[in-house]
């Protein structure tokens, strides 16, 4: 079993999709995940928002109209449901957006400052996207 960190802080497409697919494969398979949200990547999980992520490329733009492709807030749930995943927003960002825990989805766990999130990832794989 592995321990998978990701920070995610991007708000574009693409890379939310990889960040959500690594994330829910990993915890599927039993690794110890752990998702850092902060920065443009933390409106996507607060209660109501529906603007979609804006795309990068020609495949962000595929990925939004193919039929059948799960997107990265289902993905980011289904590591959640599946395999026990830990999705932290940024208490920063919550501070700065002026959100509480209240505001953000089901999934979504207790705010985490930076520091606690490096100090408990010590020892696994870090990904940023």
């Amino acid at each position: 079993m592995s321990k998978i960190n990701i920070i995610c802080v991007t708000g574009t497409r693409e890379k939310l999709q990889m960040a959500a697919m690594i994330a829910s494969v990993a915890a599927a398979t039993g690794d110890e995940v752990s998702v850092f949200l902060s920065m443009n990547a933390i409106p996507y999980f607060v209660k109501g928002h529906t603007e979609d992520a804006p795309v990068e490329g020609e495949l962000g733009a595929l990925m939004a109209k193919e039929k059948g492709v799960p997107s990265f807030k289902v993905l980011f749930q289904q590591a959640v449901e599946l395999g026990d995943a830990k999705l932290l927003p940024c208490s920063m960002a919550m501070d700065i957006m002026k959100v509480t825990h209240d505001d953000f989805d089901a999934e979504i766990g207790p705010a985490t400052g930076l520091t606690r999130f490096l100090s408990d990832a010590e020892g696994g794989q870090m990904l940023t996207f």
